[in-house]
């Protein structure tokens, strides 16, 4: 009934290690030479069919790692995680696509050449600097390498991209065209998410909250007219902001419509202090009532409310900060200050002309650029969109057509989307990125784009594909100087890996839907849409829900059948791990400690999506099971030598009840793998493995030497070898090689066959009352100073083991056995009363001694769930009452948690 099968993934040239089961297991040295074992053989290797069919392999689109410095615990976790999937899945189907990307475009690739090389982007040319870019990234990109493949993930190391490669850049500006053409690009001068200290663009993605220390400030607004007229002299109006230096770009005042005591003011107008404009006074539903003064000022621009005033009201516009985060003419004697400083000394100078009522400290949430923690600006600048807003409920109903494990997060897209208040900018003022194809008529302003098949271009380098404008005719035109947003690219991750491109007409006229236009194809179409989108919750605003736009807009499907997310690392205090509170564990230090096995156990034990501390009892946990899965296969392998032994026409019992129990383990665990379910299939098959097979099945076939035993002993093994596979890579690929590696042609236990049930049946229940039946009675001998072959006379077994009567006898040397269906003759007796103190103290204060001293005489009464002790009644949560056994029959009585038995010696 085996499961094994030949395969044509024979070893190359590279010489197979000689592995022995012997000695002690040793991780350091057996771990690194079966890495390089498995790349230099190309166990990983995606084999593409001659008859590609996506019903037969299964295929990862794996997050490309940013290249911007070293592994840390989320990496190693992130991976781990996929390489179960991987390595199950390699065993489950024809082949596994599981291909590794470098994210090396953008501005972390950027920061990072910047912070090695000690210079600014700026300072050079953008082909010079993204020249020394590439070369810092490539070093990273080495190290990357070489880390991930000493966590054992199982890549495969021909299908790597990176994201500013050429075929990439190829990629990701056809579908800037592509989108385009479709009309769901455009680009806008208007007000936009901006980080002053990178100086570029951002998205409303790339924002995120954070707790500040400021002030609150008062400051009294002359009023000029009210909605009557003029005012009075001196009457007044109080704002309160935390942002007093955007006074040189406040252009109108509002109250909200249903707030009476201001209702006077709208239509009236107010002089700003200090810079003298007059601003008018309108109402508005968007005021906030509940904050400051219920009167509120409109700047261009201090958030999202004010750009919906200023397009709802058609204001003018004022700028007082550039793109630097400095001010500028418009503030007057301030241009130059930082907004920092501009705030200081604008506060000192309200109070100095007596317009500031109060300062107060003030903690609130401010947003800010998640690549520096800056706090973002509103300026008004042209980019680059894709209109996103139009198309929400396609990209909500996208989301619910893919499967999603743990399925809460599907909310987390959900709440993202409904959220949205921005169409997606893809525009960067930066160096390091992919370019705009397009070019721009210096008369008329017309875009000018690349030609499809010059691509990939640059614009700043490269000439336009016509000599005159088509719109005007004019001759002369202007680069486009600006990148794609990271993210632009690395939401067609699936397009990259199935190898999306442009075919024109004259190269597909026969698969062509027009043979005017060409269209678009895949190089791989039997790997899109890709079946896993494993990544972390933090990215689904980022990652996830861009690819979806992406791939959807291009191709009308989605991107992946199914999403996988996982949870964060987090210290031991589940705080998150950060440089600057020195809580960081990196890899490196886990590794110098630990096997690379007893890492991957870790990983394996938490539920997807949870985040979770990192504590090294469940490292330490998965180096014992290594020792223990090391000691059991020596002890197989002298109980039962080599591998080729047949089944028996006569199973006994105690072997089948085995064999039927894997059975059920082997559909279980399969079960929890399909669904992602890691946590409850390392505990399920640890608990089995160590319990069941070593602590139980492993002492009863040492007293035993028939081929019955020595079938499932091995028949066993193997397939606990295949089971652990997954989480154990190096450990189950050194015994297995060791031990069964002649009987298949493969060059790898990874790639055989998982293990499927072989249909054997017993009366499980039956068989773990027996096997606690021989336990007991083994610790019966024991406490006893028996000797395990000792005999018994005679054994009553206080529940059913129907059919394993003869195998208890066998094992445990019992010359009568008896199956009693009553319960034995037992008195029960209250040995003590356990009281809770840290409940029952507080609670009762002085009265504990008075229920100590009840107790002590006996003089208590137990009440259903209650105890009641002197003038005191407990509940059941405050007590714990230990009860005593005593049996009055021939024999002694020996309870575990599964059986009774009386022992007769």
């Amino acid at each position: 009934m085996s499961t094994e099968h030949d395969t044509d993934d024979e070893p190359t040239d590279e010489s197979t290690p000689d592995p022995a089961l012997a000695g002690d297991y040793d991780p350091r040295e057996t771990e690194p030479r079966w890495q390089d074992y498995w790349v230099d053989n190309d166990v990983f290797a995606y084999e593409e069919s001659e008859t590609p069919d996506a019903d037969t392999q299964f295929t990862i689109d794996t997050p490309p790692p940013t290249v911007s410095g070293s592994l840390h615990m989320g990496h190693l976790y992130q991976f781990t995680l996929q390489d179960f999937v991987a390595r199950f899945r390699r065993m489950t189907d024809d082949t596994v696509y599981f291909p590794f990307g470098y994210d090396d475009n953008g501005i972390a690739s950027e920061r990072l050449t910047e912070r090695e090389l000690g210079i600014r982007h700026s300072d050079f040319e953008r082909r010079d600097f993204q020249e020394k870019t590439r070369d810092v990234c490539a070093d990273y990109e080495a190290d990357f390498t070489e880390d991930v493949q000493s966590l054992a993930i199982s890549v495969d190391w021909d299908n790597t991209y990176k994201t500013i490669e050429p075929r990439v850049q190829r990629i990701s500006q056809l579908s800037f065209l592509d989108l385009y053409e479709q009309g769901k690009e455009y680009r806008q001068r208007a007000p936009t998410i901006w980080c002053p200290d990178c100086e570029t663009a951002i998205s409303q993605v790339e924002q995120e909250d954070t707790e500040q220390h400021t002030t609150f400030n008062d400051i009294e607004f002359p009023l000029v007219e009210d909605g009557n007229g003029e005012a009075d002299d001196g009457e007044t109006l109080t704002i309160s902001t935390t942002r007093p230096e955007l006074l040189p770009a406040c252009v109108s005042i509002f109250v909200h419509p249903d707030d009476d005591a201001n209702a006077h003011l709208v239509g009236g107008t107010a002089e700003v202090p200090l810079f003298g404009q007059e601003v008018p006074i309108i109402e508005d539903e968007r005021v906030d009532l509940e904050t400051g003064s219920g009167v509120v000022m409109c700047c261009t621009f201090g958030d999202q409310t004010d750009i919906e005033w200023y397009q709802a009201h058609d204001l003018p516009l004022r700028i007082a900060i550039d793109e630097s985060g400095t001010m500028t003419d418009r503030a007057g004697e301030y241009e130059g200050l930082s907004t920092t400083e501009a705030r200081e000394a604008i506060i000192a100078d309200l109070d100095d002309a007596g317009h500031l009522l109060e300062s107060r400290d003030h903690h609130h949430s401010v947003q800010v650029h998640e690549r520096c923690e800056t706090e973002v600006e509103y300026l008004v600048t042209e980019q680059w969109y894709v209109d996103m807003l139009d198309s929400t409920e396609e990209y909500l109903e996208a989301g619910r057509e893919m499967d999603w494990y743990p399925e809460k997060m599907f909310t987390r897209y959900k709440h993202w989307i409904e959220g949205l208040e921005w169409d997606w900018c893809i525009s960067r003022q930066r160096d390091s990125g992919i370019p705009f194809p397009v070019w721009y008529c210096q008369d008329c302003g017309e875009p000018v784009f690349a030609d499809r098949e010059d691509l990939p271009v640059d614009p700043l380098s490269d000439d336009p594909p016509v000599d005159s404008c088509p719109e005007c005719g004019g001759s002369d035109f202007e680069p486009e100087s600006d990148v794609f947003d990271t993210w632009a690219t690395s939401s067609l991750t699936p397009l990259i890996n199935a190898g999306w491109d442009w075919q024109p007409a004259d190269e597909s006229a026969e698969t062509a839907d027009s043979v005017d236009a060409g269209e678009f194809t895949f190089d791989n179409p039997e790997l899109y849409p890709m079946n896993l989108r494993p990544q972390g919750h933090d990215i689904i605003s980022f990652w996830l829900f861009h690819t979806v736009v992406k791939c959807y807009e291009h191709t009308g499907e989605i991107p992946f059948d199914t999403v996988m997310v996982n949870g964060m690392v987090l210290d031991e205090n589940r705080e998150a791990m950060s440089k600057s509170k020195g809580n960081v564990v990196s890899p490196e230090a886990v590794l110098e400690d630990f096997p690379v096995d007893a890492t991957r156990y870790w990983a394996a034990g938490t539920s997807i999506g949870d985040d979770f501390p990192f504590k090294e009892n469940d490292l330490e946990a998965g180096e014992r099971l290594l020792q223990k899965l090391w000691n059991a296969s020596k002890l197989v392998d002298q109980l039962a030598p080599g591998n080729n032994y047949e089944e028996p026409e006569d199973l006994a019992a105690i072997d089948e009840w085995l064999l039927a129990k894997l059975d059920a383990t082997v559909g279980s665990l399969t079960e929890k793998l399909d669904t992602y379910e890691f946590s409850k299939a390392r505990n399920e098959l640890r608990t089995f493995f160590w319990n069941t097979f070593c602590d139980d099945y492993l002492e009863i076939a040492k007293q035993r030497n028939d081929e019955s035993a020595a079938y499932t002993l091995v028949t066993a093994h193997r397939t606990f070898l295949k089971l652990f596979a997954p989480f154990l890579p190096h450990v189950v690929e050194e015994i297995w090689q060791a031990k069964y590696a002649e009987q298949v042609d493969a060059a790898s236990i990874h790639t055989t066959d998982w293990p499927e049930p072989r249909g054997y049946d017993a009366d499980l229940a039956a068989g773990e009352t027996a096997m606690a039946t021989i336990a007991a009675l083994r610790s019966y001998k024991t406490d006893h100073d028996m000797a395990l072959n000792a005999d018994l006379d005679r054994v009553e077994v206080y529940g059913d083991v129907t059919g394993f009567e003869s195998a208890i006898q066998q094992v445990m040397h019992v010359d009568e056995i008896a199956v009693v269906k009553d319960d034995p003759e037992i008195s029960t007796e209250i040995a003590d009363i356990d009281l809770d103190y840290a409940t029952v103290g507080p609670k009762y204060g002085e009265k504990v001694g008075d229920i100590e001293g009840a107790l002590a005489t006996d003089e208590y009464e137990l009440d259903g769930e209650q105890l009641r002790a002197g003038d005191v009644t407990l509940e059941a949560s405050e007590f714990e009452v230990r009860e005593e056994h005593t049996y009055a029959g021939e024999g002694e009585l020996v309870e575990t948690e599964d059986v009774a038995i009386v022992v007769q010696a």
